[in-house]
């Protein structure tokens, strides 16, 4: 597929697309590309003050973007659903730092017919990945409620973004069947949520959460009940891991979520120290990942070296 230089309008449809991205000020304009289209021209429409983003499933569909010097997506997956594409496209996008997570996006695809691009879409980010991650919660299967675990994801991935005083942070929750998991369990030593009444330590208080992020670089795992309430922290968790087979590279603390999954009901939210990666374990298996796309600015220490002087 070519960049097609046309002295022909262009397809009302993209004229509505931006004027659509100009209403909702949006950041940028992202076409899932399966046709031919004049991209030199559809840049100039859409202009300097957002972005154009052209995905495509292969190398001929991103054909002339790079010579326009538009930002791109290679997809590969030419079976999928829209729906599947826009969000891949969307989630590479933002690893790719190419759009904010709380970007707003104009897409522009082919709905009905394939390649005639027929539908606009306004997909605000923090709207779509947060309803991203509850459709992937539900598909999990687990007796712990959507709103805990969803809770307790989210916090997860603040703590994975953020770290915690600009130095990256690795932590293990354990949600639901807390009793089971107490019992397989045992303290490190001193629990920071001992002596609170129930009702101060759910994590659906935002100073309970605020209070989970402080103590979550210390050693051991945060066990929450499946209502929300943070019963024990510190732990460690002493459940076997001979029948657990997970990816190399997952160290210690994701091998101790592993478990603790197989022994009990549990589900274990792990956070990742070296990259703010969040996994979800069921039943020994990691059943879902979320990367947090972006971590908080870390300063350093301004780097001197005094002038030499000649002795």
């Amino acid at each position: 597929m070519t960049a097609q230089k046309s002295t022909e309008p262009m397809d009302p449809i993209y004229e509505i697309a931006v004027q659509l991205a100009k209403s909702v000020d949006a950041d940028a304009v992202l076409l899932l590309r399966e046709s031919s289209v004049d991209l030199d021209r559809l840049k100039k429409l859409v202009g300097r003050r957002r972005k154009l983003i052209i995905a495509g499933d292969t190398i001929e569909d991103l054909a002339g973007a790079e010579e326009t010097e538009l930002e791109t997506v290679l997809l590969n997956m030419p079976e999928a659903p829209v729906y599947d594409k826009l969000t891949h496209a969307l989630l590479t996008s933002i690893a790719n730092e190419q759009l904010a997570p709380g970007a707003d996006v104009i897409a522009l695809y082919c709905g009905f017919e394939a390649g005639q691009v027929d539908s606009v879409s306004h997909i605000r980010l923090d709207d779509h990945l947060g309803r991203l991650t509850a459709r992937d919660l539900r598909k999990l299967g687990t007796n712990v409620p959507l709103e805990t675990l969803k809770t307790v994801v989210d916090l997860a991935v603040e703590i994975g973004r953020e770290g915690r005083e600009g130095k990256p942070v690795g932590t293990i929750l354990v949600v639901g069947d807390s009793r089971n998991v107490i019992k397989s369990s045992e303290p490190l030593g001193f629990d920071p949520v001992k002596g609170y009444n129930r009702r101060d330590r759910n994590i659906q208080d935002l100073r309970v959460r605020e209070a989970i992020k402080e103590i979550a670089p210390l050693d051991g795992a945060i066990v929450v009940s499946s209502d929300g309430t943070v019963d024990a922290a510190c732990r460690y968790l002493n459940a076997t891991a001979a029948n657990v087979t997970l990816s190399k590279g997952l160290g210690a603390r994701h091998w101790a979520a592993a478990a603790i999954t197989k022994k009990t009901k549990a589900v274990a939210v792990t956070v990742s120290e070296s990259n703010g990666t969040v996994r979800l374990f069921h039943k020994g298996e990691v059943l879902l990942r979320v990367e947090p796309f972006r971590r908080a600015m870390k300063w350093k220490d301004f780097e001197y070296e005094p002038p030499q002087t000649d002795e």
